[in-house]
């Protein structure tokens, strides 16, 4: 593992714990906290925080990426954009269709799954 790498895991793996706990203790506030309550939204919106935090770490590491790799999370990228662009306009069509309404929240997952793919396929082809 390179310097580069060993580095955004040092930043990206502490944000994601602080994330998981932060999301835990956030849906239990929530629980807890009354429906007029204003602290509704600062909580719901709180798992943000550590989620910024792992935005910085893959903006360092991929400012401090070769070109190559530069090249390969791109192809990511592309693929991630195209794939759940695809997905949700024929989801939204099926909901036309009478499918069930889904929560936005799902499609942040939907682009890191398909970035992983993508660049997993681009970095096949470049080896």
């Amino acid at each position: 593992m390179d310097t580069n790498t060993r580095r955004y895991m040092r930043q990206f793996i502490p944000a994601m714990i602080a994330y998981s706990i932060v999301l835990v203790a956030a849906m239990w506030l929530l629980d807890r906290l009354g429906d007029g309550s204003l602290w509704r939204i600062p909580v719901a919106v709180l798992p943000m925080i550590p989620i910024g935090f792992a935005l910085r770490a893959y903006l360092i590491f991929l400012n401090g990426a070769d070109e190559l790799q530069r090249r390969i999370q791109l192809n990511g990228f592309a693929f991630a954009a195209g794939a759940t662009g695809m997905v949700t306009l024929t989801y939204g069509f099926l909901e036309n269709a009478g499918f069930p309404m889904l929560s936005w929240v799902w499609i942040f997952p939907m682009i890191i799954a398909f970035w992983g793919i993508g660049s997993a396929f681009a970095e096949r082809r470049y080896k």
